[in-house]
């Protein structure tokens, strides 16, 4: 069985905050995807003058397709490298279009019995005006990444917890998050 709490969901739910909370009340490391995804995508050949030409041919929608498959490699990287830690994820390392890379990602999480997706409502509606609130309008290229995060499958599939942060402190959630999962001595501040 394995030690580490993953969460997951769209940019600007709280991922970071909750991991950092986390982290300091179990006495555990903290590993972000976001400090580590780089070096990742460049193992597999990430460009980012590919990267900047599909940006300026097809805009962040074409950008956010190139990134896919290296977002599926760090996600098997970090878990690898990352052991009795609390771990936070990119807002698009949970979400996966391409069928395949899904199903990689979902075999890659399947051992981990604490993943848990952090959104602000039960609400889907309400989640996005909310983060939309929070991070500026979510829109670039027509590409709405609030709604696409918060609506997808990948996020409610790959969850074996969902916890709302709406109307709690950041303590307050990382209190209910160590009663999902039965350390509620550790959640007492």
């Amino acid at each position: 069985m394995t030690a580490e709490i993953i969460l997951i969901g769209p940019i600007g739910a709280g991922k970071s905050t909750l991991s950092r909370l986390l982290a300091e009340k179990l006495d555990l490391p903290r590993a972000s995807m976001d400090d580590l995804r780089w070096d990742y995508y460049k193992e597999i050949g990430f460009d980012e003058a590919v990267q900047k030409q599909i940006g300026d041919q097809e805009g962040f929608p074409g950008v956010y397709r190139y990134w896919k498959p290296f977002e599926a490699h760090a996600v098997e990287r970090l878990l690898a490298e990352q052991h009795n830690c609390v771990i936070d994820f990119g807002g698009g390392h949970s979400v996966y279009e391409d069928d395949a890379l899904f199903a990689r990602v979902q075999q890659i999480l399947a051992p981990y019995p604490n993943v848990i997706l952090i959104l602000p409502s039960p609400d889907l509606d309400e989640s996005v005006r909310i983060l939309r609130e929070r991070n500026g309008g979510g829109v670039a290229d027509d590409f709405d990444f609030h709604e696409h995060f918060v609506k997808h499958h990948s996020n409610h599939d790959l969850a074996k917890f969902v916890v709302y942060t709406q109307g709690k402190t950041p303590e307050e959630t990382r209190d209910e998050i160590l009663r999902l999962l039965g350390r509620p001595g550790e959640g007492n501040a």
